[in-house]
C-alpha cells in the first residue's frame, strides 16, 4: 500500500479518535484534518478545498434559512400541528413523525425536510418535555430510509441507476447482463427494510439514545412567575382543552385558575374547553412562560398603553422593580389607566422567587418584584428605565411568529420542492430562489437569517467532503476496494455481503456518492465473475451507500442534527451499528429472493 494511503489511514483513524474521546468541537477537529492533509499533500490543494465550493454544502446552508422563514412565519408549526399533534410520550412523538418523514423523503429532498422538522421537534421537545436526542437521530434515520425507496429518493439512487444505464450497452468478457432500474424497484426490498427499521427505533431505539438533562442551575429553573394571558380568537386552542392543546405539560406551567366574564373556573381545568377572550392564570417557571408567550393562540392579558407596533417585533425583557420607581405601591391596574406609563406587555410577576397571589391587575407592586415584560425598540429609549428598574435584561432568542405571512411561506416552499420535483431546476438554484422570495415577502427577516445558518455545521460538511479526495488520492480507497473484491470469493451470497460491507463502510467515512462510484465497479465485475444477475448487487449497492447510519458524516441529515441533538460520536455508533446489522441482514436475505441470481 502507498506511504500516502498509510498517512490517510492515519489521519481517519487520529480523527475519529479526537471525535470519541475528547470534547473539541468538532469543526475544529475536522479543520485541524483537512489542515494536515494540506501539509502532508495527500491530494491537491483544490480538491481539498471543493467542499467549501459544493453545492450540496452550499443547498444545506441555504435551506436553513429557507426552513427558518417556514418557522418564523408559524407555517410548518400550524402544518405539524395538524399532522403530529400533542404527543405526550417519545414513542408517540416518534410515531406521529417518522413514517410521514420517510415516506415524504421518498419522492422529495431529505435535506429540506429534515432542515424544516428540526425547529419543530426542539419546540415539540420543550412543550412536552420530552428529551431531543431521542427525537432528532431517529428523525434523520427515518429520511435515510426513506429516500433509499426510489431512484429518485436520493442523489445516490440516481447516481447508481445512471451508471446501470452506462453499462447496459457495454459488452466484454466477464460483464454480466444489466438491465435498467425502473423508479419503484428498490421499493420491493427499501419499503420492508424501512418498515422494519423504523419499528425498531420506535421500540428500542430511545434505549440506545442519550436523554441528557441541561445541568444549569439559575433564574430559569429556580424562580417561577404568575403570568396571564388571553385566549385569541380565531386561535387554534378555541373548543379545545388544555389537556389536547399541550400547552400545559411538565412542572414547568401549572394552570391557576380561568376566568370567564366574570366566572372564576378552578375545577378539572384541563378538561375545560376553552373559548375565544378566556383569560387563563399560569405558574410557571421562565422557560415555560417563554413557551407560553411564543404560544401565538395566547397574548398577555394586561398591556400597559396601546402599542402600535406589530407583535412580531416585539421582544421579551426581564427587569427587577427599583425604589425609586414611581410604581412602587400602586397596582398593575393603576398603571394600565395612566397615561404617561410606557408601552409594553405585562406578561409575567415574580415576588421572592415565587409566584404572586391573586389576580395581576390587583397585585400591588413592590420594590425588588422581578417582572418580565414585552416591549418594542422604543422601550429602550423612551421610557425612563434607568429610574423605574434597577436591572433590566433582554432575553435574547426568542422571537414571536409573524403568523400573517404563513401562507406565503408555504407556497414559496411548496413551488421549491415542485421545481426540484420536476426536474426543472437544481436544489441549490431553487433554494436560493426560494430564501430570496421569503426575504422580499417579509417571512424571514434579515437577521434572522443570518442567525439560521448553522455555520460549525457548514464547516464539517466542507470539510468531510475535502477529506473524501485525499481517500480517493493516495489510493486507501483502491486499496479497500481490491481487499473487498478478494474476500468475495465465488459465493454469490457472500460476495453479496462483501460489497454491503465495503459499501456501508465507505459510506461511513467518505461520501455515499463517492463510495459508490468506488463500489460499482467492484460490484458489476464480480456479478460477472460469478455468472450472476447484476440486479441484487445493484439494489444492494443503492441501499448500502444510504446505510450510513454509524458516523455523524456519513450522510448531510446526521450533520444536521449532531449539533442541535448535542450528540456524542458514541450515540451515533451506538444506535447506527444496530441498525446497520438489520438493514444488512434484511439486504443480504431479500435481495436475491426478490430479484434472483
Amino acid at each position: 500500500m502507498p506511504t500516502d494511503a498509510y498517512l490517510t489511514l492515519t489521519l481517519l483513524l487520529a480523527l475519529f479518535v479526537l471525535l470519541i474521546k475528547t470534547k473539541i468541537p468538532a469543526p475544529a477537529i475536522f479543520l485541524g484534518a483537512l489542515a494536515v492533509a494540506m501539509t502532508l499533500k495527500l491530494a491537491p490543494t483544490a480538491q481539498l478545498l471543493k467542499g467549501f465550493s459544493n453545492p450540496g454544502m452550499l443547498t444545506v446552508a441555504v435551506l436553513f434559512m429557507v426552513a427558518a422563514g417556514m418557522y418564523a412565519t408559524g407555517a410548518i408549526t400550524m402544518i405539524m400541528d395538524m399532522v403530529i399533534g400533542v404527543p405526550r410520550s417519545v414513542v408517540g412523538t416518534q410515531i406521529r413523525t417518522l413514517p410521514p418523514i420517510a415516506f415524504g423523503s421518498a419522492f422529495l429532498n431529505n435535506t429540506p425536510l429534515v432542515a424544516m422538522m428540526i425547529p419543530v421537534i426542539r419546540d415539540l421537545s420543550r412543550a412536552a418535555r420530552l428529551p431531543a436526542q431521542q427525537l432528532y437521530l431517529p428523525m434523520s434515520f427515518a429520511s435515510i430510509l426513506g429516500g433509499m425507496c426510489t431512484v429518485i429518493g436520493t442523489s445516490t439512487n440516481l447516481v447508481i441507476a445512471g451508471m446501470v444505464m452506462d453499462a447496459i450497452g457495454r459488452e466484454g468478457p466477464g460483464l454480466p447482463a444489466v438491465q435498467a432500474i425502473r423508479m419503484f424497484d428498490p421499493a420491493l426490498v427499501g419499503v420492508p427494510i424501512a418498515l422494519v427499521a423504523i419499528v425498531f427505533m420506535i421500540l428500542v431505539g430511545r434505549f440506545f439514545l442519550p436523554a441528557r438533562k441541561n445541568g444549569r442551575q439559575s433564574d430559569a429553573t429556580l424562580r417561577r412567575y404568575t403570568a396571564e394571558f388571553e385566549v385569541r380568537e380565531g386561535s387554534r386552542i378555541v373548543s379545545r382543552t388544555l389537556d389536547e392543546t399541550g400547552i400545559v405539560s411538565g412542572e414547568d406551567v401549572q394552570v391557576l385558575y380561568i376566568r370567564r366574564g366574570v366566572g372564576i373556573l378552578t375545577n378539572d381545568l384541563m378538561n375545560e374547553k376553552l373559548t375565544a377572550g378566556d383569560l387563563i392564570s399560569f405558574s410557571a417557571d421562565v422557560d415555560g412562560m417563554v413557551t407560553l408567550w411564543r404560544t401565538n393562540a395566547l397574548v398577555p392579558h394586561l398591556t400597559l398603553n396601546p402599542m402600535q407596533t406589530e407583535r412580531h417585533t416585539h421582544h421579551l425583557v426581564k427587569a427587577v422593580v427599583s425604589r425609586q420607581s414611581k410604581t412602587v405601591g400602586r397596582r398593575i391596574a393603576d398603571l394600565i389607566r395612566d397615561a404617561n406609563t410606557c408601552q409594553y406587555k405585562f406578561v409575567a410577576l415574580s415576588r421572592d422567587g415565587q409566584p404572586v397571589d391573586g389576580p395581576l391587575e390587583e397585585t400591588t407592586i413592590e420594590a425588588g418584584d422581578n417582572a418580565v415584560l414585552e416591549v418594542n425598540d422604543n422601550f429602550f429609549y423612551e421610557c425612563q428605565i434607568d429610574q423605574d428598574f434597577a436591572l433590566t435584561k433582554a432575553l435574547k432568542g426568542f422571537q414571536l411568529q409573524r403568523t400573517d405571512r404563513a401562507v406565503e411561506a408555504s407556497l414559496i416552499t411548496l413551488a421549491m420542492i415542485v421545481a426540484v420535483a420536476l426536474g426543472w431546476m437544481s436544489m441549490l438554484n431553487a433554494s436560493l430562489l426560494a430564501s430570496g422570495a421569503m426575504l422580499l415577502t417579509g417571512c424571514l427577516p434579515l437577521h434572522t437569517a443570518a442567525r439560521s445558518i448553522d455555520w460549525g455545521t457548514l464547516v464539517v460538511i466542507a470539510c468531510a467532503i475535502g477529506l473524501e479526495s485525499a481517500v480517493t488520492q493516495s489510493g486507501l480507497a483502491g486499496q479497500v476496494a481490491a481487499l473487498l473484491a478478494a474476500m468475495g470469493g465465488d459465493h454469490p451470497h457472500l460476495a453479496l455481503a462483501v460489497i454491503f460491507l465495503g459499501c456501508s463502510v465507505m459510506t461511513n467515512v467518505i461520501t455515499n456518492n463517492a463510495a459508490a462510484a468506488f463500489m460499482f465497479p467492484i460490484a458489476l465485475s464480480t456479478a460477472g465473475q460469478l455468472g450472476v444477475s447484476f440486479m441484487p448487487f445493484a439494489i444492494t449497492l443503492m441501499i448500502a451507500a444510504s446505510c450510513a447510519f454509524i458516523t455523524p458524516t456519513g450522510y448531510q441529515t446526521n450533520l444536521m442534527v449532531w449539533g442541535p441533538g448535542e450528540y456524542r460520536f458514541t450515540d451515533f455508533v451506538k444506535i447506527g451499528s444496530v441498525m446497520t446489522l438489520i438493514v444488512a441482514v434484511m439486504t443480504i436475505l431479500l435481495t436475491p429472493m426478490i430479484y434472483g441470481f
